[in-house]
């Protein structure tokens, strides 16, 4: 049989195709999975307040700079006359859903994803649901099953906001909610003390000693002035640098004087490094105290909402409507996004969140700064006008797509490939940690 034969030009023309085609398919690979095109990007960390383009691959940041070229996308997305940030992260919130109990420990609390995404929110941080005793429970019941990323402040309480409540010394052990911090470290950032109205220093003294077993800081719900316990005590002696105070523009322990000016005790905790967080929810955020703090220079660090059923239906609502107050009161954008990205991560000791640097995980939000008339309530059910809010219009977590009201994201219809979907599910078993 006579052998076939290959001139030589014809193989190397095959393998010169080949080499295209190699080329072709490793140019394609290296191409970025989605472009943001032509926003607004503020990122505090890196000091960007600029009209510049977002690349995204797989999951990471790749390039934050001007006119990046398009073809290098495999999708762009424009984002001309919208704010690309870092996406948000709310460090009060309540999330502990599910276990039956009519408490923050159960039916008060949501599950994240419904209420996180919509309003640009990648990272909440459950502010002391679930205390050490149930903490594993919480665990497996939200925190592992969301896809939200969540953490926690572990509740100094052994059995969190609880029916219980949060009044008996008893529960108050340090070493164990260290102990749990500790077993726990990729999720928890410190602890709570919260509502406590009984005598003495009981839950601000051990939380403060878990935080110092764990080195690990605490937030401060701190209830109402009780006896000995004063705000001044609190913030110039009991809490350390790193520490938290939240609803800083509550009424309910002198955080403004008589005569309306901000309480020393507030400044002088600043300035021992004691941070300032809104955490607006049901019933701790009030114009007659934020309008006057905020006109004498007294900003939050931190801004969050302290999501509950109660708040979210309320004047809180959710984070965005709480930033828009915050512009309303003045305080510059760049300023609030950096309270609810950069000094979030901080405050959270998480600083690989809340910034747009290169190889950092792709959670990106994107808000439309809407100009018109709006209402906006406080706690007490009265209404400030505003001419700005903030709407986010697309939230992306890890480079996935998880909210996009306008669908600036996707394709038309009309150019839209229509495939069967099918996502087969794995049964979950329900917790029986929980009595």
């Amino acid at each position: 049989m006579r052998a076939t034969y290959t001139p030589f030009f014809l193989r190397a023309i095959a393998a010169a195709s080949l080499l295209v085609m190699f080329a072709t398919a490793q140019q394609s690979d290296d191409r970025w999975d989605l472009l943001l095109r032509g926003g607004h990007v503020i990122d505090a960390r890196n000091g960007i307040d600029r009209i510049a383009d977002v690349a995204i691959k797989d999951g990471k940041i790749a390039r934050v700079a001007p006119d990046l070229p398009v073809a290098q996308a495999k999708r762009a997305v424009d984002a001309r006359g919208l704010y690309v940030t870092p996406g948000i992260i709310d460090i009060h919130a309540h999330v502990y859903a599910g276990t039956g109990l009519r408490a923050y420990t159960g039916d008060l609390s949501v599950y994240p994803d419904g209420f996180t995404y919509r309003s640009g929110v990648t990272t909440v941080v459950d502010a002391g649901s679930a205390g050490w005793r149930y903490f594993a429970d919480f665990r497996q019941r939200v925190i592992d099953r969301a896809h939200t990323r969540v953490l926690a402040f572990v509740n100094i309480v052994a059995d969190g906001m609880s029916v219980s409540g949060e009044n008996d010394p008893k529960g108050m052990q340090p070493k164990e909610a260290a102990r749990v911090a500790k077993e726990n470290a990729d999720v928890v950032v410190g602890f709570k003390s919260a509502h406590y109205a009984g005598p003495g220093w009981y839950s601000i003294d051990n939380a403060v000693e878990a935080g110092r077993l764990a080195n690990l800081p605490v937030m401060v719900d701190f209830g109402f002035l009780a006896g000995e316990r004063t705000l001044k005590e609190l913030l110039e002696t009991k809490l350390h640098a790193g520490d938290i105070y939240t609803h800083c523009y509550s009424p309910f322990r002198m955080e403004l004087l008589p005569d309306g000016t901000v309480n020393p005790a507030m400044r002088n905790g600043r300035k021992r490094g004691v941070l300032f967080d809104v955490g607006h929810g049901g019933g701790s955020f009030f114009w007659n105290v934020a309008v006057p703090a905020t006109k004498q220079n007294f900003w939050p660090d931190t801004i969050s909402t302290d999501l509950h059923v109660g708040s979210m239906n309320t004047g809180m609502k959710d984070l965005a409507n709480v930033m828009s107050k915050m512009l309303v009161l003045g305080m510059p954008l760049k300023d609030v996004i950096a309270a609810t990205t950069w000094r979030a991560a901080q405050a959270i000791k998480h600083p690989e969140l809340g910034h747009l640097s290169e190889g950092a995980t792709a959670d990106v939000t994107v808000f439309r700064l809407e100009r018109g008339r709006f209402g906006f309530l406080d706690s007490a059910g009265a209404r400030m006008d505003g001419n700005e809010r903030l709407r986010a219009e697309l939230t992306l977590h890890g480079g996935v797509v998880r909210w996009d009201l306008n669908g600036i994201a996707a394709d038309d219809w009309t150019k839209f490939k229509y495939t069967p979907r099918v996502e087969p599910r794995k049964p979950v078993l329900p917790s029986q940690s929980f009595p």
